[in-house]
């Protein structure tokens, strides 16, 4: 997978408090290729909007899909019927892209665009089950 192009901006002054915001993201799978090699291209698109519109990132690039041959012509054919494309391509390029989004929300000094785990106060350890303990 290649990135070929990223463009990310903060719109919100670096001195001004964070307000409230919401965070939609939407990647784009703008087609299917096959390749010369009997792999396939998956021309991607990245879009990540805040509101309160304080930044925004996109993400393009190219996916790169090798598999077996019965394998790609049917992921290929299911794209032609306007079927949605296998989850493993479409998790594939978002754990790449999001990761990357991650990386440019901290430079840019922006709320992340995935949901970081909540520690909440006041929780106390539970207690172990009784019988075996594996962890001693």
């Amino acid at each position: 997978m290649a990135i070929a192009n990223i463009s990310a901006e903060r719109f919100l002054d670096i001195r001004k408090a964070m307000p409230p915001i919401q965070i939609s993201t939407n990647i784009n799978l703008v087609s299917i290729e096959k390749q010369t090699d009997g792999s396939l291209e998956v021309p991607f698109v990245l879009t990540i909007a805040y509101n309160p519109s304080i930044a925004q990132i996109s993400l393009k690039g190219n996916a790169h899909v090798a598999g077996d041959k019965s394998e790609v012509d049917k992921i290929v054919e299911d794209y032609e019927s306007r079927k949605p494309p296998p989850a493993v391509i479409i998790q594939s390029i978002s754990n790449v892209v999001f990761i990357e989004s991650v990386l440019i929300a901290r430079t840019l000094n922006i709320p992340p665009p995935i949901p970081l785990p909540q520690i909440t106060e006041g929780n106390q350890p539970r207690a172990k089950p009784e019988g075996r303990d594996y962890t001693s």
